[in-house]
């Protein structure tokens, strides 16, 4: 059985034994006594325990509440204790935020000097993105953000720098290539290894950002068994372009996923921009979003509406489904014993997709319903129909009846208000803690009208929209 190797705050420490299911919080905290880093939500939503984990890809923010340790092997960490430097120097963004005031209680200082510290080093000046997973209930963010725009352009610390170099003198990322026993938990490299253990072990969960397993452990305390860890699976966080075509990879993280397709599908890139939070996006992967089943997941409907094809692997068996017949029934779908999400493919052209989701706050919120509509029109007429929806069922799920009332149909206003009853056949949404039933259907009734004219040249989002 392989340790758990990583940097911590510059120093190499290997970890034997003990639960793989540990988070980083814990240890941290616990056996470190490095106590700056926060526990606050403890289910990666605050922001407050956020560290900076760099890898053989540069720095990244990371919610230590949510992350277990064996998904660390090979990286370095640094708390709010290493991003200073080793005779005590402040780092820049920890200097300017004494200068403007950007602390008060200072319980979610640390995790936002993580951040700070992440885009600090990346070279990024997109605040309102990198900082919205960071909750402040005092302070307020006006002087945060002044802080973090007058570190923007001052040089970075060499102890940052440092980390790569010492990663790669004295701990693999790679390691033998081959699959490990990692603290307890399985590691394999590629996907052939993770096929013949999977179906060996056909009730052990999979755990890939951890960013929905995270919480089965701190929230609801459960033992989750035989584990594997994915994250070195490297032959599945390819993408691939094809003519006409992107191939995804399952362990394609929401970050990545982001960058490749915002040139090609903005609407659906800016869904994936209020993706939870930055910290989130950055562990969270395409194929746990696809696995996990949630009728409120935000990529599905986007994928939906484009006409994925989902990739399963069991064993040496490879099998090609379109996307919306996985979904089965709440939390139920059409996976086998054994089977795992390998990848997803879809289009590389779509001009009319469009992305809207509805929720009580603009960023870091979950869906309260989720319109994605890509309707194919030629000589003003509908002649392709593919709307789905999040949060309006108990799968994300197209609009059927929609669809089939506008197909052959001219592509005007009048059209579509005709197709609004439809809805009603489509869906009978639940009422619950984030929108009522009533307010679901009307809102995506609502949306295919904002459809129209988003695609008429007028400025719907509410970013963009100038009184």
């Amino acid at each position: 059985m392989t340790d758990t190797a990583f940097l911590l705050n510059g120093t190499p420490v290997r970890i034997s034994g003990g639960s793989p299911t540990r988070t980083l919080l814990d240890y941290l905290r616990e056996d470190q006594h490095l106590c700056g880093t926060k526990e606050g939500c403890n289910e990666g939503d605050c922001g407050a325990c956020t560290v900076m984990v760099t890898d053989e890809n540069g720095p990244r923010a990371l919610n230590a509440c949510i992350l277990f340790l064996p998904q660390l092997h090979g990286k370095a960490v640094r708390t709010v204790e290493g991003i200073s430097g080793p005779a005590g120097q402040l780092h820049p963004v920890q200097v300017e935020m004494i200068a403007h005031h950007g602390s008060q209680c200072g319980f979610c200082t640390p995790g936002f000097i993580a951040s700070m510290a992440v885009a600090h080093t990346q070279g990024r000046t997109d605040f309102d993105t990198t900082l919205a997973g960071n909750l402040c209930r005092c302070t307020g963010y006006a002087p945060i953000i002044r802080a973090a725009e007058a570190a923007a352009h001052t040089p970075i610390p060499d102890w940052i720098h440092s980390d790569k170099v010492i990663l790669s003198a004295q701990i693999s990322s790679e390691g033998s290539g081959e699959a490990e026993s990692l603290s307890g938990a399985f590691r394999p490299t590629n996907s052939d290894d993770l096929a013949d253990w999977y179906q060996q072990n056909p009730t052990a969960t999979l755990i890939a950002g951890a960013t929905d397993v995270g919480l089965w452990v701190t929230k609801q305390l459960r033992d989750l068994g035989p584990v594997a860890f994915l994250n070195a699976v490297n032959d599945l966080q390819q993408i691939e372009q094809t003519p006409g075509h992107l191939h995804i990879g399952a362990g394609v993280t929401i970050t990545q996923l982001r960058a490749a397709i915002t040139p090609l599908h903005p609407s659906f890139a800016e869904l994936l921009r209020r993706y939870a939070s930055e910290q989130v996006r950055n562990a969270a992967t395409i194929g746990g979003n696809i696995a996990n089943g949630s009728p409120i997941g935000d990529g599905p409907p986007a994928l939906i509406a484009l006409g994925a094809t989902l990739h399963l692997r069991r064993g040496d068996e490879m099998r090609t489904i379109p996307l919306e017949t996985f979904f089965l029934d709440y939390r139920k779908q059409d996976r086998h014993p054994g089977e795992f999400v390998a990848g997803i493919t879809i289009p590389t052209h779509a001009p009319a997709l469009r992305c809207y989701k509805l929720t009580k706050r603009f960023d870091q919120d979950i869906s309260a319903v989720l319109g994605c509509f890509n309707l194919t029109v030629e000589v003003d007429k509908i002649t392709q129909a593919r709307i789905a929806f999040g949060g309006m069922a108990g799968i994300p799920k197209r609009a059927a009846h929609v669809e089939s009332a506008l197909l052959n149909q001219p592509f005007t206003l009048e059209t579509l208000h005709s197709a609004l009853p439809e809805f009603a056949k489509d869906f009978q949404p639940l009422t619950d803690m984030r929108a009522s039933s009533a307010y679901r259907l009307t809102t995506a009734q609502n949306l295919l009208i904002r459809y129209f004219h988003d695609l008429n040249g007028t400025q719907t989002n509410v970013l963009e929209v100038a009184l």
